[in-house]
């Protein structure tokens, strides 16, 4: 039961990361924000509920294959960004820095 209850704590968590990880895409100013809330909440949404449907799945195979996918996706999703990022600053985009971000 505790288990049960942990799993879905960790799934809702999940999904309201996701859910702020695209209002902070939809709502920040440039490029590299809207990266950096992309890359931080997808990280955090796939880990909170791979985790809660590997405490749903119990010690079996489906749980095995779950953190395989948990390991990949820890990381591709950081490094995925990263390049992002740098391909971006290699190709001229600058981030807006002071006041130039901000809409009155």
């Amino acid at each position: 039961m505790i288990a049960d209850a942990l799993s879905w704590m960790l799934l809702v968590i999940g999904g309201l990361a996701g859910i702020i990880g695209g209002l902070g895409i939809h709502r920040f100013p440039d490029f590299f924000t809207r990266l950096h809330a992309a890359g931080i909440t997808d990280t955090l949404c796939a880990a909170a509920i791979l985790a809660g449907l590997v405490l749903q799945a119990g010690f079996t195979l489906v749980s095995f294959k779950l953190l395989l996918i948990f390991a990949f996706l820890m990381l591709t999703s950081p490094t995925a960004s990263h390049v992002l990022a740098n391909a971006a600053m290699h190709g001229g985009l600058q981030p807006l820095t002071g006041k130039q971000g901000v809409k009155r």
